[in-house]
């Protein structure tokens, strides 16, 4: 059964709805039972001759049509912002790689020529490291 919040928080389309459905209801009729539930179950028996199990179901396919519009209207909306960050990150993605490797391309270069150009400081630096890094490890182990 409809509850008198929703009722009252969708009263101008269930007013409409009602007065489409059932064509011999004015405005007069609907306003007699404003806000109540009951009332207007009863207003539009006592004028149309329907059924109050009909006139409930109408009532509750009147208001879960309007909340299944607006979640249908909200899901899509949270789609569409999820569509656009994800194309966002994407791009970001996209561009952050292509910096990083041209970067590291350019580094591998001059590492390269670096060695080639000067072979005995390489392996000294590469040798001096290797001390170090094993120097680490030994006394970092002995803890």
């Amino acid at each position: 059964m409809v509850n008198r919040q929703e009722l009252q928080g969708h009263w101008n389309e269930v007013k409409g709805r009602l007065k489409e459905h059932w064509g011999q209801l004015t405005e007069d009729d609907l306003q007699q039972a404003r806000g109540s539930a009951e009332q207007l179950v009863g207003v539009v028996q006592q004028k149309t001759g329907a059924t109050q199990n009909e006139i409930e179901k109408f009532l509750d396919s009147v208001l879960n049509r309007n909340f299944g519009d607006q979640a249908s209207e909200t899901v899509q909306q949270y789609s569409e912002a999820a569509q656009a960050a994800a194309a966002d990150a994407a791009a970001y993605a996209r561009q952050n790689y292509q910096r990083l490797a041209s970067q590291s391309g350019e580094y591998g270069a001059k590492l390269a020529d670096t060695v080639r150009t000067r072979p005995g400081e390489s392996l000294a630096i590469a040798f001096g490291l290797g001390i170090a890094a094993g120097a680490i490890l030994f006394f970092g182990n002995k803890k």
